[in-house]
């Protein structure tokens, strides 16, 4: 029996952030030697930061991060440590995890397999490190060796798979475990989305039970860059079990995690599998290291979190999109928030997402701990979560004549029960001041008839400078309230609920978003509480409320029932069918419409789309959640000027007309 503790280790990292990073990675370091770790994993590219974009390719950039390695190394003493970082080798940038031991660094392992997929750009900055190649280089005026497989550190063997390595068919863990590894470490910067959490756990625990390793995955955590989410969420696996998973969406710095694991124990599982044909050459780069001896330790029984519950997609974008704001609030050192509250699904949303934010914080934090994470803003007096709520968050009800009473309460309730502070603010001079202004200058009155869209867009781009200036008094961040559904057939008006800093429920659809505001009514995020005053939103059809009264405006009205344009929207944008396909398909999801209806929602869907890439193009940032984002900067680029697809909507309509 021989018996190890190794651990990993969550960063909330920021890109170039030279010393905060450092000094989050050896308090992580400290934090795992007092709970007896003796090998720690910290995530891929830590020391850097994952999203520093195009500055990798800095000079200064590669060459500080290895200045910065070298002040960590001497904060190893007595452990073994991976530290994720940019290496520069013979005019190509690699993505390197460096491993330290005992105050020293012997050497350093390269990603083979680059994420070059979705959100990630890696094959744009790095190069893949070729199998079963060791070079040389020097650092610190030693040189050490880079790209090696497996480093035998006092009778331990231990190997990476650096993030995408574990994702694809031929993963490197298959030769280590043929070569002897009894570690596998997997430093990752993996991107939040839903269901995702369940995918890695997958192939931890495999990994774990065919290469007879222990397996230590770790990840980064919080909003590191402006977009991308990460859970954080370590995962240890020994002999094919899980046996320790760290916290997701932490609102700390660092968290650690560790286990006690049998390295005798995984090398007799591949003794007694017959099909086990090891190699016999050892490549293993040797390092001498003592490990402590350890006792027999019963692992925890596993507590029942959220997780587990029935409304775990409710629950994952309630915390991560909260920590997002979180994080981008204080790393972009906003002194709060400003939302224009219509008294819609939207908006309160959004209002209530900044709520959460604070609660949850609170929860995990303390108020102490709170008040010093965002202590660069004057949060005295606040003594209670909903106090800092009402610091933070300001919310404005911007009323024309064609508001109505409804949406006025709902905002006022949403508020109250949040804690916000509330204003009302009349707009409705302002918005007949443009309009009195255009007509003298066209010499004709402005009508509905002839002037839908243009008396509609007027009033939201009204509300435009009112709650901006709200934001730049308070020094806040204007949150814009557009969701994804708006996003896909530009049903926002540009400058008017596109209007803020970020955009907090972009990556959303609104019939989701229905759901989830629902299920805050009535339940809430587990731990926390329920948000009854959504009820006064939630009972209302979504409304844009800008035509007179009497016409009565709905969404739905406007474009199509929301889970018809979400179908529509995951057929032909996620899975790229086309019109036709598109509508096969619809016809099957909803057979109660004619195919007549289902042809002129395909057709107006598809000419919207092309029509609105410009608005998606003007976006304000917003977080990544799934696979059906939208975002041409990261994720779903779509030509600006396009044919409309009018080719395959002309074989549509002759398709359906054919069709029985």
């Amino acid at each position: 029996m021989k018996l190890i503790r190794v651990g990993a280790a969550v960063l909330n990292q920021i890109p170039l952030d030279w010393d905060g990073n450092r000094t989050r990675i050896e308090g992580a370091i400290a934090a795992a030697r007092a709970g007896g770790v003796s090998i720690l994993c910290l995530p891929e590219l830590c020391i850097s930061g994952y999203g520093c974009e195009d500055a990798f390719y800095s000079p200064g950039v590669q060459a500080t991060a290895l200045d910065v390695l070298l002040e960590i190394a001497p904060s190893t003493g007595g452990m073994i440590v991976g530290v994720g970082l940019p290496l520069f080798y013979n005019r190509a940038l690699y993505n390197a995890v460096a491993l330290l031991v005992d105050g020293r660094l012997v050497g350093f392992a390269a990603k083979r397999n680059l994420a070059g997929d979705g959100i990630y750009y890696e094959p744009r900055w790095f190069k893949p490190w070729p199998l079963h190649h060791v070079a040389h280089i020097e650092v610190g005026g030693r040189e050490v060796p880079l790209g090696a497989d497996l480093f035998d550190c006092g009778g331990v063997k231990i190997g990476f798979e650096i993030c995408e390595d574990a994702w694809v068919a031929n993963r490197p863990g298959g030769k280590l475990a043929l070569e002897g590894a009894d570690v596998i470490l997997n430093p990752s910067a993996s991107h939040f989305a839903f269901g995702k959490h369940e995918v890695r756990k997958r192939f931890v625990i495999e990994g774990s039970r065919a290469f007879g390793v222990a397996y230590v995955y770790t990840n980064h955590l919080g909003n590191e860059a402006g977009r991308i989410i990460y859970d954080g969420g370590v995962l240890i696996a020994s002999a094919g079990q899980l046996i320790a998973a760290g916290e997701r969406f932490s609102y700390r710095d660092f968290d650690v995690t560790s286990a006690v694991v049998d390295i005798t124990d995984n090398r007799m599982i591949q003794t007694r599998t017959g099909s086990f044909r090891p190699e016999v050459d050892d490549r293993a780069i040797d390092v001498p290291f003592a490990y402590p001896e350890l006792e027999p330790v019963a692992r925890p029984a596993a507590a029942r979190s959220w997780e587990q519950g029935e409304r775990v997609q409710e629950e994952e974008f309630a915390r991560a999109v909260a920590l997002a704001m979180f994080d981008y609030l204080r790393k972009s050192r906003s002194r709060g928030f400003v939302v224009s509250l219509s008294g819609g699904a939207d908006s309160a949303a959004v209002s209530c997402l900044v709520a959460l934010m604070v609660h949850f914080a609170a929860a995990q934090l303390g108020m102490d701990g709170l008040r010093a994470r965002l202590s660069y803003i004057d949060l005295a007096g606040a003594s209670t979560p909903r106090d800092v709520v009402g610091r933070l968050l300001t919310c404005a009800y911007q009323s024309t004549r064609n508001s109505g009473p409804v949406t006025r309460a709902a905002a006022r309730e949403v508020a109250s029960a949040i804690g916000a502070q509330y204003l009302e603010l009349d707009v409705d001079a302002m918005v007949q001041g443009y309009i009195d202004m255009v007509e003298r200058a066209i010499e004709r009155p402005l009508e509905w008839q002839r002037d839908d869209v243009p008396l509609q867009n007027v009033q939201a781009r009204a509300r435009g400078p009112s709650v901006w200036l709200l934001a730049n008094i308070q020094n806040a961040l204007l949150l814009a309230t557009s969701n994804r559904s708006e996003a896909a057939v530009g049903y926002a008006t540009m400058d008017g609920d596109t209007c803020g800093g970020l955009s907090p429920i972009a990556g959303i659809d609104k019939a989701f978003l229905r759901r989830w505001l629902a299920w805050l009514q009535d339940a809430g995020p587990s731990g926390l509480f329920a948000i009854p005053a959504l009820s006064a939103v939630t009972v209302q059809a979504p409304t844009a409320e800008l035509r007179p009264p009497d016409e009565k405006q709905t969404d739905e009205k406007d474009l199509m029932p929301y889970d018809v344009l979400e179908a529509i929207e995951d057929s032909a944008i996620r899975d790229r069918h086309t019109p036709v396909e598109v509508f096969q398909e619809m016809r099957v999801r909803f057979p109660a419409l004619s195919a007549a209806q289902l042809v002129t929602y395909v057709e107006r869907f598809t000419r919207l789309w092309c029509r609105n890439q410009w608005k998606r193009e003007r976006y304000a940032p917003s977080f990544h959640l799934d696979d059906k984002n939208l975002d041409p900067k990261t994720w779903c680029r779509f030509p600006i000027l396009s044919g409309g697809f009018e080719r395959e909507l002309a074989e549509l309509r002759a398709y359906a007309a054919r069709a029985p």
